[in-house]
């Protein structure tokens, strides 16, 4: 599908948006868009936009197989640029999609095969007056800055649920054995998962800032007057910082792992040395009756009419006493 975004016809200079529309098949592509979003374009899509440009576009076999050394090149006095986008953010499946961003003089063309959220952010935030300047880098820079608040939102979200984890850990101690088990067992998942979309969240935002970086190298000197350079250098900084904090989460989340298999181990100790002292208090009872289960024939006791209730009783003290023992040595 191609989507065309191109100045609002009701715009002024003091409320600048975009009108977008579905291109109709075997319609040829609008001269003033701005915008051409490829969204899972077919070969004929490709064609009709590289003939309107005079550029390639890269099939979807071509993003998935490209080199470190293409993601970032000019060709055609094209800047050809492909960052990775977090998609599914919301699910327990979170994913990178590649998404290549073709900036021309004319027009910015974008070639996706996903939905990620910050591009409909993007999109519901340009029809509005003021949403995007009338230039294709306003439009590129609109939706870096999106991205990079996605990717805000994400970890603040992440963080947020980290603290309740925090939380969930730390203050289990109320619930019984079985209950705990299964609780370190679900927190342990849940720390995989939020260690999951950090790492994607920190993979996008280095590709992003690689793509800042070649823009602002690469920015034709007719262009610097429009003042993007300063713009992205904002988003650069905002980018690392975003950076910083994924890695603050990282470290935080680590902590919690660290936590939970030592308390997991402690829960561990506990079983051994509970058996441990229960085998130790019953191997002095153990050793009496071995002693009086010996079949010889000259016994004192073997006669004795308490000899029996002698035995059982002297069982009992030793097991008494060294459980006594443990208690006064608080090792129960």
């Amino acid at each position: 599908m191609i989507l065309i975004h191109k100045p609002a016809r009701h715009s002024i200079a003091s409320a600048e948006s975009l009108d977008r529309y579905a291109l109709p098949a075997g319609e040829p592509i609008p001269d003033d868009a701005l915008w051409i979003d490829l969204i899972e374009p077919t070969r004929e899509e490709d064609l009709l936009v590289e003939r309107h440009l005079n550029i390639e576009i890269p099939t979807r076999e071509e993003m998935a197989d490209i080199e470190p050394s293409e993601i970032l090149y000019n060709e055609n006095n094209a800047r050809y640029m492909t960052a990775r986008v977090l998609c599914s953010s919301d699910t327990d499946t979170p994913k990178l999609l590649d998404v290549s961003f073709i900036l021309t003089e004319r027009s910015l063309v974008t070639v996706r095969y996903g939905e990620p959220r910050s591009f409909t952010l993007f999109m519901s935030r340009a029809v509005k007056p003021g949403g995007c300047r009338h230039q294709p880098e306003a439009v590129l820079d609109g939706l870096i800055e999106t991205i990079i608040d996605r990717a805000a939102e994400i970890l603040g979200t992440v963080g947020s649920r980290i603290d309740r984890l925090s939380q969930t850990i730390f203050e289990n101690e109320r619930q019984g054995t079985t209950r705990r088990a299964a609780s370190f067992r679900a927190a342990l998942k849940s720390i995989g998962r939020k260690g999951d979309v950090i790492s994607n969240v920190r993979e996008s935002m280095v590709s992003i800032e690689r793509l800042l970086l070649f823009l602002s190298a690469s920015i034709p000197r007719p262009q610097r007057q429009r003042g993007f350079q300063a713009e992205w250098r904002t988003a650069l900084r905002d980018v690392q910082s975003i950076e910083e904090h994924a890695t603050f989460l990282s470290n935080k989340l680590q902590f919690l792992l660290d936590a939970t298999l030592g308390l997991v181990t402690i829960e561990q100790n506990d079983i051994i040395k509970l058996f441990s002292v229960m085998s130790v208090i019953f191997l002095p009872p153990t050793l009496i009756a071995s002693l009086y289960g010996m079949n010889f024939e000259l016994m004192p006791e073997l006669r004795w009419d308490f000899g029996y209730p002698f035995a059982i009783g002297l069982m009992i003290l030793a097991a008494a006493l060294p459980y006594l023992f443990f208690r006064w040595k608080r090792w129960l």
